[in-house]
């Protein structure tokens, strides 16, 4: 207290806590893929109406169809998979949980995936620090490459992960087994601990999303309908625009034509990889409990079905190949609807890092010390900044194991961190400007130390 003797205003300087640890988001998925419109750089929304608004809407792929006469038509035959799929597996993401996300666009809807448009788009994102998921909903037809760069950026980065669709092949006689033999051999050997596999594909509720003057419709002896309907305004602004509109045509004649189409294209129910609802899965589980639970035993909205049903056995060849390259499975279950059954990496043989919560803990232990140890560059290397460092870490990941996210039953046993001269750091490296703090955490599953060596460029003032 200073010693107060004549009238004015005194400062004082209160001394303040440690710098704390905050946690990094987890689960902010960036969705890689082509759009009707918008920006190329990546762009954060949290909803589907900011998306139409920044993006547009979905590709439309239904086709033309042909008007028989007043009652009845012929289809053009709709697909059940979109061409582009970036839009539904956005609505799967939020069905499923989702928040806020990441949308890269690789450019326009011009009716050809092109991959190095794709890897462009991945490349733009490594620039980014806030997305933690990484899906590529328009590469399914021929993704491996892709998969193998973004496996790349994740293990360069470390504060990211990569979910992957696995190709259902046209096997009549065994579907599973080629389709995970055909993924294991074009995914590679390398970074496999950033990633991880879910098939089959989903039978889902949605169905096509689409604008009725987009749908191109024929009338047998008149060629001068050409559209199944213009809007009020449209027609109100230029009444001639009548004649193109089914709806509106004839007097209206046609509308019994136009109540048909529209009943064939909502029957069409998409069938769609389950990147986007898994995504949507891992945000909520982490939201719900952290991202130290397995995103497992978790049901899925708006999925009706797995295309391939899947049994105990053919799980167990999924789950733990002899190649080590686990894949999730996505199952059916009486009472209980369609369940994400798995949690593993791709590394199922690696005894460290085959459960994705404890690599994607780790992630997020490693990315929020890296934050917090960068407000300290600059500081004196010494031990007061040590003893600080350890501090703020000691209480960032004791209030993770009161959360539940460490196994231990007191916190000693949950993690360790050490830092200083003669632990993890020997006096050249401190001559140097090197800060290395060796941090220990006993994760859920598997129950092994995992450790965690993070240097810090250290300059004295």
């Amino acid at each position: 207290m200073s010693d107060y003797r004549g009238p004015g205003v005194y400062i004082e300087e209160i001394p303040s806590p440690p710098p704390s640890v905050e946690p990094v988001e987890t689960a902010i998925p960036a969705f890689i893929g082509f759009t009707e419109k918008g920006p190329t750089e990546p762009t954060r929304l949290g909803s589907m109406s900011e998306y139409r608004q920044s993006f547009g809407g979905p590709d439309n792929d239904i086709g033309r169809f042909t008007v028989v006469d007043d009652e009845s038509i012929e289809s053009p035959g709709i697909p059940s998979t979109p061409r582009y799929r970036l839009y539904y597996h956005l609505e799967m993401f939020f069905a499923n949980g989702g928040g806020d996300c990441y949308i890269v666009s690789a450019g326009n809807y011009d009716g050809a995936i092109d991959n190095r448009r794709l890897e462009d788009a991945l490349n733009r994102l490594a620039d980014e620090d806030e997305p933690t998921l990484i899906l590529f909903p328009d590469a399914y037809e021929d993704p491996y490459d892709l998969y193998k760069k973004a496996l790349a950026q994740c293990a360069d980065l470390k504060n990211r992960f990569l979910i992957c669709d696995v190709k259902q092949q046209e096997d009549e006689a065994d579907p599973i087994r080629s389709s995970a033999e055909e993924f294991r051999k074009g995914i590679g050997s390398d970074n496999l601990m950033f990633g991880a596999a879910y098939y089959p594909d989903l039978e889902t509720t949605l169905s096509h999303r689409y604008e009725e003057d987009e749908i191109g419709v024929v009338v047998k002896g008149n060629r001068e309908i050409q559209i199944l309907r213009h809007s009020e305004e449209t027609i109100q602004a230029d009444d001639e625009k009548a004649k193109e509109s089914l709806y509106h045509a004839e007097g209206g004649d046609y509308q019994s034509a136009y109540k048909q189409i529209k009943a064939e294209i909502a029957s069409v129910r998409l069938t769609l990889p389950s990147g986007g609802a898994i995504a949507g899965v891992y945000a909520r589980v982490d939201r719900s409990t952290g991202v130290w639970k397995a995103p497992a035993n978790v049901s899925l909205n708006r999925v009706s079905a797995p295309e391939v049903q899947i049994g105990d056995k053919e799980q167990g060849d999924l789950n733990a190949p002899p190649s080590g390259k686990s894949i999730n499975a996505i199952r059916s279950f009486t009472g209980k609807g369609v369940l994400v059954w798995g949690a593993r990496t791709l590394a199922g043989n690696d005894n460290e890092w085959r459960y994705i919560p404890v690599r994607r803990l780790v992630s997020m232990v490693e990315a929020s010390i890296t934050n917090a140890l960068g407000r300290l560059a600059h500081e004196p290397n010494n031990a007061e900044t040590w003893e600080t460092v350890k501090a703020m870490v000691q209480n960032f990941l004791t209030r993770l194991w009161e959360s539940g996210a460490l196994r231990g039953t007191t916190a000693d046993e949950a993690f360790y961190v050490k830092v200083g001269l003669g632990e993890t750091m020997s006096a050249e490296q401190i001559l140097e400007g090197r800060l290395i703090v060796e941090i220990g955490m006993a994760a859920l599953r598997p129950a092994e130390f995992i450790v965690s060596r993070i240097s810090q460029e250290m300059r004295e003032i």
